[in-house]
């Protein structure tokens, strides 16, 4: 089985959402026999030098790669308010990128082809006219409603309202593509309902984040108690306004729940404003260096998220090391997961309050939680079982 796989950018090293999505693809259908080629967008913010990368995984596929440059641009993003594209995705086609994936076209025969996102999916045409391959779109959340959900927060007039226009065009993109493709993937059930509603007549599945389960060790030995801690990338606006909301609004009540309370918080690309927020109980660590290793050390992951679609990779990660998640509803939307049982759910301040409250007087319920968390993962998010899934519909598409 042949596979071609177009990314938005290269899933080396595997260290948030989107990568780590790729990744255990990448690795799943390795590990089941497939031949990968990855044909990865390269945007100069967070450029990764291929000469860096020292990964089994990588070397073991095919790989090409275009540097291009999606930085947002006042006079581009101006000028597109008069015509009928989305801003959001078309600074992310090139048409040297399009030539260069026309030739890797030319020269190989795929079985299926596989768009990762909404962002290269405006390279279906130059897909379309040199490949004969099952087409497949996998979304790895529905971008319109992020943007919707934002300028519904959004108090600047003029801001909020050009959200909604970014929201309104992504929309209109998202539900024009939606039916040029053989399969589509849906990464929960509350997408594949929301592409539904969006006119969608192709067949569809759900296919959840998946994560390679050995990965993720625990040695409760090394995990400190009470400890709260928030892991995730800090350039995507979600996470700076859920943690902003929990700092903000929440924290300075929860720090007064006891004077050996702890909490840490780690992503890349921190942004400075949080730097400001640091204090002997807050400890802002910026990038980590290994996340399974940080949320080894720690106990309760707080992820205060009020916006944003798709699944959580980093709840998942948290679940997998039987960590007690308290999260907003939006946060763990799609997942598996049953509040009181392997999860908090928590969407005000005092439920957050609470929930922090009751794993800190009786540490048995957080690692119960824990527990649970983990068979969850077990059960639904092992990278061989869903890799084996996601072949066997291959299979099927192509012998159709």
């Amino acid at each position: 089985m042949k596979i071609l796989l177009i990314t938005k950018r290269i899933p080396f090293p595997p260290n948030s959402g989107y990568p780590i999505v790729v990744y255990n693809t990448i690795k799943g259908l390795l590990q089941l026999g497939a031949d990968i080629t990855l044909f990865s967008l390269n945007p100069t913010k967070g450029r990764i030098d291929i000469e860096d990368i020292y990964d089994p995984i990588f070397e073991q596929i095919k790989y090409h790669t275009y540097d291009l440059d999606t930085d947002v641009n006042i006079w581009s993003a101006f000028f597109n308010i008069f015509t009928n594209e989305s801003y959001n995705v078309s600074r992310y086609y090139s048409e040297d990128a399009a030539r260069q994936l026309e030739n890797v076209l030319r020269e190989n025969a795929f079985d299926i082809i596989q768009f990762e996102g909404l962002f290269v999916v405006p390279y279906l045409d130059v897909v379309k006219a040199n490949s004969n391959a099952k087409l497949i779109y996998r979304a790895h959340n529905i971008e319109f409603t992020l943007w919707e959900r934002l300028s519904h927060s959004e108090k600047f007039l003029i801001r909020r309202k050009y959200l909604a226009f970014l929201a309104q065009r992504l929309k209109a993109y998202e539900t024009d593509q939606i039916n040029r493709f053989h399969q589509i993937f849906a990464i929960s059930e509350p997408d594949r309902q929301s592409i539904l509603r969006f006119g969608c007549e192709v067949p569809m599945s759900v296919f959840p984040v998946a994560i390679d389960l050995d990965k993720y060790k625990i040695d409760k030995t090394k995990t400190s108690f009470p400890t709260l801690f928030h892991l995730g990338a800090m350039d995507w606006r979600p996470n700076q306004e859920g943690l902003e909301w929990f700092l903000d609004d929440i924290w300075p009540d929860i720090e007064k729940l006891n004077k050996d309370l702890r909490f840490y918080i780690a992503g890349k690309n921190m942004q400075k404003h949080f730097f400001e927020y640091d204090s002997e109980n807050l400890i802002v660590e910026g990038e980590v260096f290994d996340a399974v290793e940080f949320m080894n050390s720690k106990a309760i992951m707080i992820v205060p998220l009020i916006s944003g679609t798709g699944m959580r990779v980093k709840i998942i990660e948290g679940m997998a090391m039987k960590k007690c998640i308290i999260a907003t509803t939006t946060a763990a939307e799609g997942i598996n997961c049953r509040h009181g049982h392997d999860i908090l759910i928590a969407d005000s301040a005092d439920e957050f309050y609470r929930s922090i409250l009751q794993c800190i007087i009786n540490p048995k319920r957080w690692v119960e939680i824990g527990e649970n968390a983990r068979k969850t993962v077990e059960n639904d998010h092992g990278v061989h079982l869903i890799s084996g899934k996601m072949l066997k519909i291959y299979e099927e598409l192509v012998q159709a």
